[in-house]
């Protein structure tokens, strides 16, 4: 069984709650008011992103439930799949819409006159019911694994054997009741390891080498078009970079796990560490929308105006006060020595 660090996963998943819900929250709204005025297959995109960014925020509370409770799960046992599919689930959508933005990104500025020619939000709605249906089905698995168990050893009339091997399912059951998606029997490895393989290659490894190549030539580009104003290349160059670093330290770990729990035909003892960096991505994905979107960077200029404005008002109310105090305090001076005068 792999234990995470309770001061690490905590520190983790809190971080990652505090910073990833707000800014997820805010990235929905801006979205959701861009698709409504002028839906472009980006913000289509990304609000999904959001979308399957925030339902995985929603479910880490139950993931830090289990990290306090010594990795012991205590809630009603359903929520325990649940919760790792969403978990695995919210991986691999990310993977997929990254790589989808990145395409939109490099058609953009490869084929300007014929992508906007054929840019259509349809696309990527389309696109993006593909990508929730294929993460879902594949991730489905987790849902599937707990309900395979080893059959029965020797003769059918044995009933010594048979009543020996419906305790130990039975006790092996109860176990794995007792923690969440951890403890796999031989018959479960045999599963798990090769579809686990699957989603590497699959839903990592091919979405990573297209994103790559995507951003690559992106920046290649975008580096021979002197018109465009120097600030905003840049700043297009950065948010390539930066999407592509997210993508490969975020999610490269936990898959390599994947590698090499095939190989090894046994989940790593590090694989928890290895998830965490992918956990981290709920809150860096809003680092990606400002960057990505002007509709964002403006939202986030309007509630950081209104939060100054409104630091402003309450700092003028302290000073207003505290000239207040200070006045009545000198009246009630000089009204006491008039009085001593007298």
């Amino acid at each position: 069984m792999q234990e995470c660090h309770t001061g690490l996963c905590l520190s983790v998943y809190v971080v990652t709650f505090v910073l990833g819900f707000p800014a997820n929250v805010l990235a929905f709204y801006t979205f959701c008011r861009k698709v409504r005025q002028k839906p472009t297959p980006i913000d289509i995109l990304l609000l999904n992103l959001t979308i399957s960014d925030l339902l995985f925020l929603l479910f880490l509370p139950f993931k830090m439930q289990e990290v306090m409770n010594d990795m012991i799960w205590d809630m009603p046992y359903p929520l325990c799949p649940l919760s790792g599919f969403i978990f695995y689930m919210t991986i691999y959508n990310s993977t997929f819409f990254l790589t989808a933005v990145s395409v939109e990104r490099y058609l953009g500025v490869a084929f300007p006159i014929q992508h906007s020619l054929k840019r259509r939000p349809v696309y990527a709605v389309a696109a993006s019911i593909f990508f929730w249906i294929f993460s879902i089905a594949h991730l489905s698995i987790v849902f599937i694994i707990p309900f395979i168990t080893t059959d029965s050893e020797g003769p059918p009339n044995s009933t010594s054997t048979h009543n020996a091997s419906i305790l130990s399912a039975s006790v092996e059951n109860k176990r794995n009741e007792e923690v969440c998606y951890e403890n796999f029997t031989d018959a479960q490895l045999d599963i798990l390891l090769p579809v686990r393989l699957e989603l590497c290659l699959v839903l990592f490894c091919i979405p990573f080498l297209i994103s790559s190549f995507c951003y690559i030539n992106f920046i290649r580009i975008l580096s021979k078009l002197h018109h465009i104003d120097r600030r905003r290349r840049l700043r297009a160059i950065g948010m390539a970079l930066g999407t592509l670093v997210v993508f490969a330290l975020c999610f490269g770990p936990y898959n390599v796990s994947h590698i090499v729990g095939y190989i090894t035909w046994k989940s790593p003892d590090w694989r928890d560490k290895a998830l965490l960096c992918s956990t981290f991505n709920a809150c860096l994905d809003p680092l990606i929308f400002y960057f990505s979107s002007s509709a964002v960077r403006g939202t986030v200029g309007s509630v950081l105006e209104e939060v100054k404005s409104h630091l402003r008002r309450c700092t003028s109310c302290h000073m207003f006060r505290a000239l207040r105090i200070n006045k009545t305090a000198k009246d009630k001076e000089s009204k006491q020595e008039e009085t001593n005068t007298i």
